[in-house]
């Protein structure tokens, strides 16, 4: 739930040699709104200095004024405006290397013809010798039809190829995951479903991404029941457990007692639903549901939630949790004294934090602390390791307490590039996988190489 949509640039300026103009240009910038990221200096003379400014603007035209802004400033010329996340994707984001050089005909008859129709002849005989003699084993598919990328919908599974590369790029660094992105160009359920089966053989688990409400639902649930390698739809179980992680917090920072407190989860799509059934699971106690379609309610209910509306499930509920991707949703005088407020739709909340606060609640944040990147790398890892079928209720709960136990005093959840988080997910995930003996394989720690 962390994504925002802003423009980023780098804007390369010369400031003459003068007191003040530096902090003139900056206090211009802020003036216009533009938030202000690294200063990096270029080049000084008695004369001039040439730094690169890294700023965020709201949208074109916001960033037009920000520019504007800095060229009247006195003292400033600007040089230069890049758009630096354009270069960085510049021929993509990841590449498959070998991780052996090819620098000898020895070498060669080793990895090619004639060496590895033994490998080959060895695997046939026991399948299982794929994991020890291929990269099967840290290869995970990353797939997507492109119908929910982040807050921009359905722009099709071309346009979501940067998502994906970063989800793998993610995995690659924090855990040290192969991600394959796989885009499929078709929006229907079947060919999804036997598309993904086909290519299953190369992968130790799938990872469904950025695929449409309801559809994912029933894609997940099919796929699981049909391969015997772990599936799992971020946007839903990544999601719900940083979510959860974060509430646990919010409840030890307010002394509030979630099996006691009532549960209200407002918008039931992907996220929406799956972090309803893991408050449902982590109480054990009903969660009040809300969502204009009947349908989404209904699949809610079935799966021990109650049939809800917001105006309900703000009178009744002491925890609110809000992902409907409607700004300003949930008015003021919904608000009621003392209630956790988790209103996590970006770039913009169902209702500002800070309002809820004036208005009474005892806790509110938005969507830009719960980033799943934080859940979906340990989760896949754990599972990977374990050699489980499947990924279960229980090791998606232990991840969220273990990322809420690593969280530090005063922040809502650990930063999610502290790879010691993503490790000590890894290891709840597989450990719980061994005590439900479902683990296949007898586990090793993932230890970064």
């Amino acid at each position: 739930m962390a994504w925002e949509r802003k423009l980023i640039r780098t804007v390369r300026v010369r400031n003459s040699q003068k007191k003040g103009v530096l902090g003139k240009l900056l206090t211009a910038i802020a003036d216009a709104g533009g938030n202000i990221g690294s200063l990096v200096l270029l080049t000084e003379t008695s004369q001039n200095v040439v730094r690169d400014i890294t700023v965020t603007a709201e949208d074109e035209a916001h960033l037009e004024a920000i520019l504007e802004a800095m060229r009247n400033n006195e003292g400033t010329r600007v040089l230069e405006v890049r758009d630096e996340v354009l270069e960085l994707h510049q021929k993509g984001k990841i590449a498959i290397r070998s991780r052996y050089p090819i620098d000898s005909l020895t070498t060669l008859r080793r990895v090619y013809t004639p060496g590895v129709a033994e490998v080959c002849l060895k695997i046939a005989k026991d399948k299982s010798q794929a994991r020890l003699y291929t990269s099967i084993s840290h290869m995970v598919a990353i797939v997507s039809d492109g119908t929910a990328v982040l807050g921009l919908g359905d722009i099709g599974p071309l346009a979501s190829m940067p998502v994906m590369e970063g989800k793998a790029m993610l995995m690659e660094t924090l855990v040290g995951l192969s991600g394959i992105p796989i885009l499929l160009n078709t929006k229907d359920t079947e060919e999804i479903i036997a598309a993904v089966y086909a290519i299953s053989p190369t992968f130790a688990a799938i990872q469904l991404e950025d695929i449409s409400a309801p559809r994912c639902f029933e894609i997940e649930q099919r796929l699981q029941a049909m391969l015997d390698i772990p599936v799992m739809h971020d946007d839903q179980h990544g999601t719900a457990v940083v979510s959860t992680a974060a509430l646990i917090n919010a409840a030890r920072e307010t002394g509030t007692d979630l099996n006691k407190a009532v549960i209200g989860q407002i918008g039931l799509g992907a996220a929406g639903h799956a972090i309803g059934q893991m408050m449902i699971r982590l109480t054990g106690n009903p969660v009040y549901g809300a969502d204009l379609s009947p349908e989404a309610l209904n699949r809610f209910e079935k799966a021990g939630g109650i049939k809800s509306n917001l105006k309900e499930v703000m009178e009744k509920c002491d925890i609110v949790i809000a992902t409907t991707g409607a700004p300003n949703l949930i008015k003021p005088e919904m608000v009621r004294k003392g209630q956790i407020i988790l209103a996590l739709s970006n770039p913009n909340p169902e209702i500002d934090p800070d309002v809820a606060l004036e208005c009474g609640a005892a806790f509110a944040v938005d969507g830009k602390s719960v980033n799943n990147v934080l859940g979906f790398p340990g989760i896949f890892r754990g599972a990977v390791d374990a050699n489980v079928p499947r990924i279960t209720h229980e090791m998606l709960l232990a991840a969220a307490h273990t990322i809420a136990e690593m969280t530090p005093p005063g922040e809502l959840v650990p930063s999610p590039l502290d790879k010691k988080v993503h490790r000590a997910v890894a290891r709840a995930v597989a450990e719980t996988a061994i005590k439900q003996g479902i683990a296949r394989a007898d586990y090793v720690p993932y230890v970064e190489e």
